[in-house]
């Protein structure tokens, strides 16, 4: 399965900020049946089962092509997070949550699987995900996304209270096949 390198994506990236916990409060939604677990010591392989399962279509890469040891070093750091989101008993989503210094808390990654998509978890997952950032007493909760994310996920953080604080470009290197190829046969 050789085939070429897939070509270089420009991504328009936005960082943004919130000063204060949300406001919002939505129920959890009905006849789904959702378990909001964090995982301590999360296995490597598991990891990237959930960051390929939900950033495959939106061009996540950076931790897929991270080495064991330094992809231990990020998710094994006392500074990081990782929550994962089950329906119906299977994965269906996750969040990371890296505390800075200077008391801010960064959303490092968030997002569903295919298989959760429509069934009205988005708005309520990210508000879990937002109060678990907040009860770690923040200053501030920063976010970053791009136009290659979720056609809504710009404004669905600014509707939770995320703002805009600055933009940039951003080159992204998609996965080669033979690249996807290595990670099939490792999960």
């Amino acid at each position: 399965m050789q085939g070429s390198k897939p070509a270089a994506i420009t991504a328009h990236v936005t960082e943004l900020e919130m000063t204060s916990p949300p406001k919002q409060s939505l129920p959890i939604p009905v006849n789904i049946h959702t378990a909001v677990l964090r995982v301590s010591d999360i296995p490597l392989a598991y990891y990237r089962f959930l960051y390929l399962r939900v950033g495959k279509r939106w061009h996540w890469t950076e931790r897929l092509r991270m080495s064991d040891e330094e992809l231990a070093d990020v998710l094994h750091n006392k500074a990081t997070t990782v929550t994962v989101l089950y329906v119906n008993g299977a994965p269906a989503g996750f969040f990371e949550l890296h505390e800075r210094e200077n008391e801010v808390i960064e959303l490092t990654h968030f997002g569903l699987m295919e298989h959760a998509l429509g069934l009205g978890l988005g708005k309520w997952f990210l508000l879990q995900t937002l109060l678990a950032a907040w009860a770690m007493n923040p200053s501030k909760v920063r976010v970053t996304t791009n136009n290659l994310d979720h056609p809504r996920a710009l404004q669905l953080y600014q509707q939770f209270g995320f703002s805009p604080v600055a933009t940039r470009e951003a080159i992204v290197e998609p996965l080669s096949d033979a690249e996807l190829l290595a990670l099939a046969k490792e999960l």
